[in-house]
C-alpha cells in the first residue's frame, strides 16, 4: 500500500489558498444571478465547476465545502443568505449537490491525461448531474412535505430543469474553455 503523499509547505500553503479563493469565488458568483422563478440562475456553478476542473476532488470539494459551511455558520454568502435555518429554503438541496458534483468533475479531471475541450465539458455536465439531482429531490421533498404545498413533477422540471439546463450547459462550456486555457498557462496546485 502506498502511503499518502506528503505535502511541502509550499505546496499546502498554495493549497489551502486556492480553496479559499474558490470559496469565494463562489460566494460572489451566488450573488451574480438572473432571477427565474422557483430556481434562481447565478454563476455559482461557473466557479464550483471550475474548483472541480482544477483543484481536483478533494482541494474542489473542500473548496465548495467552505462555502456551504460558511454560509451554515451565518455569513450571507447564500443567494438568499445564509445561517442554519438555510436548510429549510427549497433551494438549499443545490448546495450539497454543488460539493457532490464538484467532487466528481474532479474525479473525472483527474483520471484524464491531456484532456480536451469536449472531455472537460463532459466531466462538467457529469457533476452538474448530481447538482441537479440534489437540488430538485431536495426542492420537491421540502415543498411538498415540509411546506406542505402542492407541486407537480412537470412544474418541477419545467423551472428547475429545463429553464436553468442550457444556461449551466453555458457555464460548464465556459469553465471547460477556462479551465484549458488556465493548464496550458501553467495553472497547477
Amino acid at each position: 500500500m502506498n502511503p499518502a503523499p506528503v505535502l511541502s509547505f509550499h505546496s499546502r500553503t498554495r493549497s489551502l489558498v486556492f480553496i479559499a479563493v474558490f470559496a469565494a469565488l463562489t460566494a460572489v458568483g451566488a450573488f451574480i444571478r438572473i432571477p427565474v422563478p422557483v430556481c434562481p440562475f447565478t454563476l455559482q456553478l461557473l466557479f464550483t465547476t471550475l474548483a472541480g476542473l482544477l483543484l481536483g476532488r478533494f482541494r474542489g470539494g473542500c473548496a465548495v465545502g467552505l462555502y456551504v459551511l460558511l454560509g451554515l455558520a451565518g455569513l450571507p454568502v447564500f443567494t438568499e443568505g445564509g445561517g442554519p435555518a438555510y436548510i429549510f429554503q427549497p433551494t438549499f438541496g443545490y448546495l450539497p449537490g454543488f460539493i457532490l458534483g464538484t467532487m466528481v468533475t474532479g474525479y473525472i479531471a483527474e483520471h484524464l491525461h491531456a484532456p480536451t475541450i469536449k472531455q472537460l465539458i463532459l466531466a462538467d455536465i457529469s457533476g452538474l448531474f448530481f447538482v441537479y439531482l440534489c437540488g430538485m429531490v431536495y426542492l420537491y421533498l421540502i415543498t411538498t412535505v415540509y411546506m406542505g404545498q402542492p407541486m407537480t413533477l412537470r412544474s418541477l422540471f419545467l423551472y428547475c430543469f429545463f429553464l436553468a439546463v442550457p444556461g449551466d450547459i453555458c457555464l460548464c462550456i465556459v469553465a471547460a474553455i477556462l479551465a484549458k486555457k488556465l493548464k496550458h498557462h501553467g495553472f497547477s496546485i
